[in-house]
């Protein structure tokens, strides 16, 4: 059974996550029926993330098993000509052997956060930016999200429903930078714990509002309470961009 490896993007202001639920649409269930059509019965997509309701993607990887060999290029057009007139996009198709899982084979990840610090509201870019009116000290959170890298016991921030089996975790870049109005976020990992970017995130924009210090943030990870840390920021912001293989970690 032949299996391609897909590159995905979608707005995921449109959808209720990733994972195919019992109520609303997921990206999963249009991309499975969009791939349906050119298997000619039901298939199965595996993505390397199960980003939330309203998390978007420039980076998703899925891979799929067909029952017949079909050129990459067509697995990618017949797809993107299906999941019409939903807003996700096939970037890349790729043929791969068995041994290649979209979630288990990775070994990073990498997401982006946007946030827009001004006065003004969104018009462009609503539901894909956080926008923040407090002016925001980047440095200060810059110097905060240092305090974050490394293995550590990332409880405080964790959501609730997590179902990791364990907090500890190994954060391995956390840059936050301005450009004009626009703060960036990026971040990356193996893996990460629910919610936690967003926490972080969250987090690191009261310590830009000057209402914690960078120091708070090691309180915080001390604390490995989720009620020490800040509030999670909304998923419009979020974005996957990035999933990494062997050989690809660079």
């Amino acid at each position: 059974m032949p299996r391609y490896r897909l590159l995905i993007e979608y707005r995921g202001t449109d959808f209720i996550g990733w994972q195919r639920q019992s109520h609303g649409v997921s990206v999963q269930q249009v991309l499975e029926t969009a791939a349906a059509h050119l298997n000619g019965g039901p298939v199965t997509m595996i993505a390397a993330g199960r980003t939330d309701a309203g998390v978007h993607a420039t980076g998703q990887v899925v891979h799929v098993d067909l029952d017949r060999d079909f050129p990459a290029g067509t697995v990618r057009d017949a797809i993107n000509f299906h999941v019409k007139p939903h807003r996700v996009a096939v970037l890349e198709s790729t043929a791969v052997d068995q041994t290649f899982h979209a979630r288990f084979s990775a070994v990073a990840r990498g997401y982006r956060y946007r946030i827009l610090n001004r006065r003004a509201p969104v018009a462009l870019d609503r539901d894909r930016v956080w926008w923040v009116l407090a002016p925001l000290d980047v440095d200060a959170m810059a110097e905060g999200a240092r305090r974050l890298l490394g293995h550590h016991d990332f409880t405080s921030f964790r959501a609730s429903e997590c179902q990791a089996k364990s907090p500890m975790k190994t954060l391995d870049i956390l840059d936050v930078t301005r450009v004009g109005e626009e703060i960036d976020i990026r971040a990356r990992a193996r893996s990460f714990l629910h919610h936690q970017v967003r926490n972080m995130v969250g987090t690191l924009k009261l310590v830009g509002e000057g209402k914690w210090t960078p120091d708070d943030i090691d309180r915080i990870l001390a604390a490995k309470s989720r009620a020490a840390a800040g509030p999670t920021a909304p998923a419009g912001g979020l974005y996957l961009t990035e999933v990494a293989y062997p050989g690809e970690e660079a």
